[in-house]
């Protein structure tokens, strides 16, 4: 028991040590966060409330964070932070380009093809057009696949032709998106064998990064471009919890 509760706190320790170090060293730091939905009141963890994600918003201008697309990814900064979001909500249309405009910050948002031609359960998603005519200013368009499955219960051959269609889809819509993939649920194979031969078909389908979740701060340049983490940002996080997770990641002490 002894033994297992010092290789906890070691771990722990080490966690905590190569965060900060990334904190104290901030060219090697890279945030990339993780919203989904944006509405006036927020009543779930996917959606954050509108006066909440202006709060972020704000900190992130006031404290000069370096706000990039994918596609800047190497432009060196002492606050790296890309803002991505994911699907394709119709929300995201009607509240992210005057917030991204006010507060000098740029976002990705993963489109999962199949939600914007037949829906997603009962919420309302952006069309194409809407997609077309958003700023490129201050968005990128990224891929999140075509029928947003779990890449744990499919085959790699299923991936590489879903990730067909999701650009075909795209690039027939004169849609300019960027070769960067947010798996679906954030998963992807957990067997050794299996996760190579899809970090092999990404790149051979000229995939530059793939982020999972991960909860995590990632040290940039990366040897797994592949595994980058994002921090999930929760409907119900205060802004001190979002300052936190801005600093750690998402530590299990809140």
């Amino acid at each position: 028991m002894v033994i297992y509760l010092i290789l906890f706190l070691l771990a722990a320790f080490i966690t905590l040590y190569f965060r900060l170090y990334l904190l104290l060293f901030p060219n090697n730091r890279l945030l990339i966060l993780m919203y989904h939905k944006v509405e006036k009141a927020s009543n779930d963890d996917l959606t954050v409330n509108l006066e909440n994600l202006e709060r972020q918003f704000r900190y992130l201008n006031k404290k000069k964070y370096f706000s990039k697309s994918f596609r800047e990814i190497n432009i060196p900064a002492k606050k790296s932070i890309i803002l991505t979001f994911d699907d394709g909500y119709k929300n995201n249309f009607e509240y992210l380009p005057r917030l991204l405009e006010k507060y000098d910050l740029k976002a990705t948002i993963f489109i999962s093809t199949k939600f914007i031609q037949e829906g997603y359960k009962n919420y309302d998603m952006m069309t194409f057009e809407d997609i077309k005519n958003l700023n490129q200013k201050y968005f990128e368009i990224a891929l999140h696949t075509h029928a947003h499955e779990n890449f744990r219960n499919v085959s790699v051959d299923f991936i590489e032709t879903d990730l067909k269609k999701n650009m075909q889809i795209l690039a027939s819509q004169g849609i300019e998106y960027s070769k960067i993939l947010a798996y679906p649920y954030g998963k992807y194979p957990k067997e050794k064998h299996e996760k190579m031969h899809l970090f092999f078909i990404l790149k051979k389908m000229g995939i530059n990064f793939a982020v999972r979740i991960g909860n995590k701060v990632n040290y940039f340049p990366t040897n797994k471009p592949y595994e980058l983490c994002r921090i999930d940002i929760k409907g119900r996080d205060s802004l001190i919890k979002f300052k936190l997770k801005l600093i750690f990641g998402r530590l299990k002490l809140f």
